[in-house]
């Protein structure tokens, strides 16, 4: 049943090739199994490559940074000075142009938009929360998790097409330059979630210099998988607080990042970066919430990973672990999928997801099929704005944390939904001229 176009089948032959995958699919029901792929997490084995660390810093060692400050004690409100440079390379600022937090990069990034709702951002007039709207650009299909922030602050989320160089800049510019309610966008610019694509160098340049109706526009720059590559040749993204700066915009960038899934996502190190500007106003309002984060973690990760050869290195173990299991699912979508004109997907180079598009109107569908086998699948639509596809087609797929025997399974159970809903699809278009139609 391979490469076959579906749509060019008899219903007759639709209604025998259903019969069969469904007799499949019934099967995996009967086997009552419990595989979860709902979110990117770790496996295990990645886990261990930074056990390590855990034994890194002991009751016997020098506790103090590179500065005298002692790291057991109140302190070091925007981290210590190793922690600084490690980071600075990695996202290509100077140590003066990052804040190192404690273990989120979620929570550095919800804290930057309710700071801004109560009191701005540097050059506002205004707090944004004393305006009459406030919205937000969103690239989709993209990440929940920013989505989630901007509907509890009550910010208004605009999407927009994801295109395969980065967000659809046409659509971008027109809405940043048009409307000055319009604060901000959210972009993960390498190995995007869910797509995997890494903005162009043009997506980049014209993020930076286009013009804004808001003066004091954000762009909300979630690096996090910036060095997590799958391919022997990573794409390489331009660095964006220096393209702000050559387009004359140089407090126009946010930037954050973590080693969240580089070392523990329960216990990383998570930074936000942007211009000295833009640091030392959110240092002061800093000082009134905290005395200072987890600098003994920071030792830990500064004093395990050393710096960016050796993160390299950590991180190549990494792939050596998942690289196999997006193999797996890419070989499973193209044999269970390929051909038949029922799905496309992009081949990522890195980062934690790969985004899987079916016919319009089939993802809640599929996602509910799914689950009635055992497979629990990221919610559909979740990877947009208010949660709602308007072609209700797109998938996440998550492939890292369940066994490759358990994510074989689970490739599987998802192709089947996909073709049963593909063909009661095809069937129902068709119901008018006496064919069966299936709800």
């Amino acid at each position: 049943m391979n490469d076959i176009d579906y749509d060019r089948l008899s219903t007759a032959e639709l209604n025998a090739i259903h019969a069969q995958l469904l007799e499949a699919y019934e099967a995996y029901k009967r086997q009552k199994l419990s595989l979860d792929m709902s979110r990117g997490k770790p496996c295990d084995e990645q886990l261990d490559l930074s056990l390590e660390m855990l034994d890194i810093v002991g009751s016997g060692d020098v506790l103090t940074d590179r500065s005298g400050l002692d790291s057991r004690n109140y302190g070091g409100l925007d981290g210590i000075p190793e922690a600084k440079d490690l980071f600075a390379q990695l996202l290509d600022v100077s140590p003066s142009e990052l804040i190192i937090g404690g273990a989120s990069s979620l929570t550095m990034m919800h804290d930057t938009l309710s700071r801004a709702m109560l009191h701005g951002v540097f050059g506002s007039s205004l707090p944004w929360g004393k305006l009459p709207a406030v919205k937000f650009i969103c690239p989709s299909p993209g990440y929940d998790r920013h989505f989630a922030i901007c509907e509890l602050l009550g910010i208004e989320m605009i999407a927009i097409d994801m295109l395969q160089d980065g967000p659809d800049m046409d659509q971008v510019e027109k809405l940043a330059a048009g409307d000055d309610a319009v604060k901000g966008i959210w972009c993960v610019p390498k190995y995007s979630n869910p797509d995997g694509i890494t903005y162009s160098d043009e997506v980049v340049d014209r993020l930076a210099r286009m013009e804004t109706c808001a003066g004091d526009f954000r762009i909300m720059w979630d690096d996090a998988y910036t060095v997590h590559h799958l391919a022997d040749e990573p794409d390489r993204l331009k660095p964006m607080l220096a393209a702000c700066k050559a387009a004359g915009h140089p407090d126009r960038v946010l930037m954050f990042s973590s080693t969240s899934k580089i070392s523990f996502p329960g216990a990383g190190v998570a930074v936000m970066a942007g211009s000295e500007n833009n640091m030392n106003f959110i240092r002061k309002q800093l000082a009134v919430q905290t005395i200072g984060p987890d600098k003994l973690n920071q030792l830990r990760h500064v004093r395990f990973f050393k710096g960016p050869a050796h993160i390299e290195a950590h991180m190549k173990k990494h792939a050596a672990i998942i690289k196999p299991k997006f193999e797996m699912v890419l070989n499973l979508l193209e044999t269970e999928l390929g051909g038949k004109r029922i799905a496309s997907w992009n081949k990522p180079n890195g980062g934690y997801f790969i985004s899987l598009n079916i016919m319009d109107g089939c993802a809640r569908s599929v996602v509910r099929m799914a689950a009635e086998a055992g497979v629990t699948l990221t919610k559909a639509g979740a990877t947009f704005p208010y949660g709602h596809d308007p072609r209700d087609r797109n998938i996440r797929i998550a492939p890292t944390f369940p066994t490759l025997s358990e994510l074989k399974t689970a490739i599987e159970i998802l192709c089947l939904c996909v073709q049963i809903m593909s063909i009661r699809t095809f069937l129902n278009r068709r119901g008018a001229n006496g064919a069966e139609t299936y709800v």
